[in-house]
């Protein structure tokens, strides 16, 4: 019994050991097993601190064959379809599986005796990265995790911290709680220390994912700020102003809260055109405008042919606006600031045809209708000295009367388009960048070169883009109004730990408990009462998750 419990020992260390020396990410064991070699920090949440790899051991995820349920329906009708249209699966793999506790507590009794070099001296004795093994939360305890990582004392693994983690579903009940002193017990009936100390954390959100009559928009995007701090004295308490604060700025582009996002909606048609210039398909985009695009260039045209004002005049007309829904406060803010008064005739006739157009079609009988007011000389647009478009060269030309012949079939209307579009939008980024003392021409030199082709130009209004993105959520954040530190005066963190803690250095041990808006846990399904969790109570609604850790060593 005891060469067979060794054997498997050695299976199971030989196989982390190959994952760990060789960083492979995932591999099999005993067919039933997956084990992952993954960030810690994203995967145990706040369940595990730092970005170091560490091992996940959880059930062979399962696949789902949806034709399994319609062969019974559809057997009568087989004889008119193929073999392939037959024996077609469509598969679907489930997210993470948990193992029973009784498998998780042989993985980790395996782990711990693979770096006890007493009891098995054929295992290399240098120390794994930690383990963690997803539960089924079967026990009584309610196990969601069960984890193991080494303790070195030099290059030598004297022992192992063996972690349980225990969860609950989600309550407004702060009576059910645990007390600070009923966790400082706990933590002394494992270690018995002669000191300890209890430190909290809490974070805050003040833009993110939101719920709104029970409906939750999400978000991509996100502004939390987290807060550190010791000596903690009672469960749920406000951080005091001793305590460390890191603000953190997720930025996703798209999202329709962001001052950025209609900047994003003009940037978007760009790729959509330069996808259809290398694909040769394009799905247009829904219309802002109510208008054909033939009836707003006509209307553009004959404008210009009517007015009486100087070409003087023409180069400070108002910027079409573009309708739009959005109106808070940082938005109205950022659209000012971006918006210029210097449109020239191919930027402004760019904002009516990106508002209006849905077929090539629309592109090409738009030029067509310029290119020909222009040879009759019925207008003579201003253009900006700069403008390196296929337009604005015909234009320059038509001031001399000696325009070249373009010959407006197959993608030429489209490729035109897009670079009257990067002409523009690279003068709104300039606008406020350098507008704003941000950073010079030479800086932007990478960002705004028409050298490269058109698709290689478009990534790179896409990368200048995001740098936007960054800087304006920054400036928008950083100055914190009202209303956001609005959320810095309530007790309603989105999640609020303490942990206790005694030893040091490699005998350092902790007992933590977390509360969170969010299971932390994602290969469990908890029941929770909607009526807790989306709004309807003043009191926030949190899961509860404690930590517990033991230290074993071994013999010298």
């Amino acid at each position: 019994m005891g060469s067979k419990i060794i054997a498997d020992v050695v299976q199971f260390s030989k196989m982390l050991r190959s994952l760990q020396d060789d960083c492979k990410d995932s591999c099999i064991y005993e067919e039933d097993v997956q084990i992952l070699r993954v960030n810690g920090g994203k995967h145990l949440h706040n369940i595990y601190t730092g970005d170091r790899p560490v091992f996940i051991c959880e059930k062979t995820a399962p696949q789902i064959n949806h034709e399994d349920d319609k062969m019974d329906e559809t057997h009568s009708d087989d004889e008119t379809h193929s073999d392939d249209e037959t024996n077609h699966e469509v598969k679907i793999e489930l997210g993470p599986q948990p193992l029973t506790i009784m498998k998780a507590r042989q993985l980790l009794s395996w782990y711990t005796m693979s770096q006890n070099s007493i009891v098995s001296p054929a295992v290399s004795p240098a120390p794994l990265l930690p383990l963690w093994v997803r539960c089924d939360m079967a026990d009584p305890a309610g196990t969601t995790w069960l984890g193991a990582e080494t303790a070195c004392t030099g290059n030598k693994v004297s022992g192992v911290k063996l972690y349980s983690v225990t969860c609950a579903g989600s309550t407004v009940d702060k009576g059910a709680f645990i007390t600070l002193d009923e966790l400082k017990q706990e933590h002394k009936r494992r270690h018995h220390p002669s000191m300890m100390v209890a430190r909290g954390t809490a974070q805050y959100s003040l833009f993110g994912s939101t719920v709104v009559e029970n409906t939750t928009i999400e978000s991509q995007s996100s502004v939390t700020v987290d807060f550190r701090w010791s000596h903690v004295e009672t469960i749920l308490e406000t951080p005091p102003l001793s305590s460390m604060a890191t603000l953190n700025i997720k930025v996703s582009s798209g999202d329709m809260r962001s001052p950025m996002y209609l900047l994003y909606k003009e940037l978007e048609f760009l790729q959509i055109l330069a996808d259809g210039l290398r694909t040769g398909e394009t799905e247009w985009m829904e219309p802002v405008e109510t208008r054909s695009a033939v009836q707003m260039t006509r209307e553009y045209l004959d404008e210009l042919q009517n007015t009486v004002k100087t070409l003087q005049d023409q180069s400070t007309k108002e910027a079409v606006k573009v309708k739009t829904e959005m109106g808070t406060t940082e938005t109205e803010i950022f659209n000012s600031l971006m918006e210029r008064g210097d449109l020239d005739f191919i930027e402004q006739l760019w904002v009516r045809m990106r508002n209006s157009v849905t077929s090539y079609q629309d592109v090409g009988d738009c030029l067509k209708m310029v290119i020909k007011a222009l040879q009759y000389g019925d207008i003579k647009p201003w253009i900006h000295r700069d403008s390196s478009s296929s337009l604005s060269k015909l234009i320059l030309q038509s001031y001399h009367h000696q325009m070249d012949h373009v010959s407006l079939t197959g993608l030429t209307p489209v490729h035109m388009l897009l670079e009257m579009g990067l002409d523009k939008m690279r003068k709104d980024y300039i606008n406020y960048l350098i507008g704003q003392d941000l950073t010079t021409l030479n800086h932007l030199s990478y960002y705004l070169s028409t050298v490269e082709d058109l698709q290689e130009q478009v990534i790179r209004l896409r990368k200048l883009h995001h740098l936007l993105e960054i800087m304006v959520t920054c400036s928008t954040f950083l100055c914190l109004p009202y209303d956001r530190l609005f959320f810095l005066t309530q007790e309603q963190a989105v999640s609020w730990g303490v942990e206790v803690s005694s030893g040091n250095g490699p005998r350092e041990v902790k007992t933590s408990w977390l509360l969170s808006d969010k299971p932390l846990v994602e290969h469990i399904i908890f029941e929770t009462d909607e009526t807790t969790v989306n709004g309807d109570s003043e009191d926030a609604a949190y899961f509860t998750t404690m930590v517990c850790c033991s230290l074993v060593n071994f013999a010298a």
